[in-house]
């Protein structure tokens, strides 16, 4: 092995160890790819977490917007001559696979909305932050799978990015207004009567069924979201379409929970246990068409 080849290949160990620390939900399906495919996953994985620490880090937000600009510019010139290992690894697997680095672009300026503070109005304001900070990260995972008629994948990875990241601001409801960030559209709010303020106890305060109601609405509309992006399955090979059906069959499952019981995310993050996650693993590698 040349000292190059060592550095790759140390690199993507580095990632590994990033998402099986971090990546909850999603190092299950990863899991399922063969080892090139999961390789560049986990380097894909590894750097929009790093670009996600940054906006959610303890910095004051100008140097939050500078680590950011740093991160844009670090990618828009990355090789595997590189000496960060996530950058390394970045680097060779967008060599090996069509992986579209501009998403990253999105993502930052995703996580920019996020330092800057900003509110949504409407639902296609949120959907514009949702297409950036998930979507793009659907994007850059279908450069991953590479799969024949990728144009018509792209939409449809970007589709699935915006119902698990409606997902994900339903399930951290409490903990993100306890950080002083709303993400529900403002109308939509009004409409419910709900401000999302807490109590004593530092739980949303909403009137149970006032909040009840908000959530199953935005429950409902996440499902459509659902049942569009996942019209990409048929269009991936086996392993791909079952690290797809894993990610987010996790999420999905999560999402009818909330749906079911959402009195529980004005108290707390709901989450699935590991052996729940792995079932929705072994599922969808067992039924996805071979």
């Amino acid at each position: 092995m040349s000292a190059t080849e060592s550095a790759v290949h140390a690199a993507y160990a580095t990632c590994a160890q990033v998402t099986r620390s971090q990546a909850r939900n999603f190092a299950y399906g990863i899991a399922l790819l063969p080892p090139v495919k999961r390789n560049a996953m986990t380097a894909v994985y590894a750097t929009a977490r790093r670009i996600d620490d940054i906006g959610d880090g303890t910095f004051a937000a100008p140097h939050k917007r500078e680590l950011l600009h740093r991160t844009a510019e670090e990618l828009h010139r990355i090789d595997v001559e590189a000496t960060d290992p996530v950058m390394v690894a970045l680097a060779d697997a967008a060599a090996r696979l069509p992986i579209p680095m501009d998403a990253f672009d999105e993502v930052i300026e995703g996580c920019l909305a996020d330092v800057d503070g900003r509110t949504y109005d409407t639902f296609d304001d949120l959907v514009w932050y949702c297409r950036r900070v998930a979507g793009a990260v659907g994007r850059l995972s279908v450069g991953v799978y590479d799969p024949p008629g990728i144009d018509r994948s792209w939409r449809l990875a970007d589709e699935l990015g915006v119902a698990l990241q409606l997902t994900n601001i339903l399930r951290d409801l409490r903990e993100d207004r306890q950080t002083g960030r709303v993400y529900l559209p403002r109308s939509e709010l009004e409409r419910f009567g709900c401000t999302l303020s807490l109590d004593a106890a530092g739980d949303i305060a909403d009137p149970p069924d006032r909040f009840a109601a908000l959530v199953r609405f935005q429950a409902d509309r996440a499902e459509t979201w659902y049942r569009k992006g996942l019209a990409l399955l048929p269009l991936l090979d086996r392993r791909s379409a079952a690290c797809t059906a894993a990610m987010a069959g996790i999420y999905h499952r999560l999402l009818h929970r909330i749906a079911a019981e959402p009195d529980v995310v004005r108290r707390q993050r709901l989450s699935l246990s590991p052996t729940t996650k792995i079932r929705v693993a072994v599922r969808a590698l067992t039924t996805v068409r071979a």
